[in-house]
């Protein structure tokens, strides 16, 4: 993929950006305050609380492949962080905590770092995929304007993330290292709804709390699978750096 073309995007992704109004009041009724909390807190730790960087045993293949891919990399982290630091000013706007560790963020660490970079890119891009769909649903319901504000960035950066991670995938197919076929869907589908479950489970008393349902939220997670699909398929065909360049900007 044109690297050079992603780092520009990133930099330029970094201005106008207007912060949350954090001091705002707090609309939502008591009751929908502890759960959504609990999910904040526990989102800021994975969307770039923890490791922003890739952990994998044999990252340094992948990041150090060119200077380029590089700094890209670390531009893709660095909209992570920032990421945890929105996340973070609302976990403090709601009276939550910073927490250092969880259950399913441990797991997530493990298998990053045990199964090898395209794995972990992988397990990235799902993430991704159906993190985007927690942020649409609580944009959809939530109340709260800087909650609402938090969630418009955050899908603004999802977004050239995707279209990222499509442009490099796109690139492997048209240098004839990967296929996008039929099996592969199935098993990015099915790889799709386990992260999908996983998020689920955690958060879903946040969601339920702010009036989404578990079939509104498995279809956005589908929604946001089959256009990832479609567009890489795309991608595959034209030049996928213009494609994801031209989406993501």
């Amino acid at each position: 993929m044109d690297v050079e073309r992603w780092i520009a995007y990133f930099g330029r992704n970094r201005s106008n950006r207007p912060e949350p109004d954090w001091r705002a009041p707090i609309v939502l009724a008591p009751e929908v305050v502890p759960p959504l909390v609990r999910s904040l807190e526990q989102f800021r730790l994975g969307d770039g609380g923890g490791p922003a960087s890739l952990i994998a045993w044999n990252a340094e293949s992948f990041r150090s492949s060119t200077a380029s891919t590089r700094t890209a990399v670390d531009l893709w982290f660095a909209e992570e962080r920032e990421h945890a630091r929105l996340l973070g000013a609302a976990v403090a706007r709601f009276g939550g905590r910073r927490i250092e560790s969880h259950w399913s963020f441990r797991v997530f660490c493990l298998l990053r770092r045990w199964l090898g970079v395209r794995f972990e890119l992988t397990i990235l891009l799902l993430t991704e995929i159906v993190s985007t769909a927690y942020y649409r649903v609580m944009r959809r319901h939530a109340r709260d304007e800087p909650l609402r504000a938090m969630c418009r960035l955050i899908l603004r950066d999802e977004a050239g993330h995707l279209a990222f991670h499509r442009d490099r995938l796109a690139g492997a197919a048209r240098a004839g290292r990967v296929r996008h076929g039929r099996p592969w869907e199935v098993r990015f589908r099915a790889l799709g709804l386990a992260a999908a479950t996983m998020l689920w489970l955690n958060h879903a008393p946040a969601l339920r709390a702010l009036g989404a349902s578990a079939a509104e939220y498995y279809g956005d997670v589908w929604l946001e699978l089959t256009r990832f699909i479609r567009s890489l398929r795309l991608g595959r065909a034209r030049s996928g750096s213009r494609v994801g360049f031209a989406e993501a900007a």
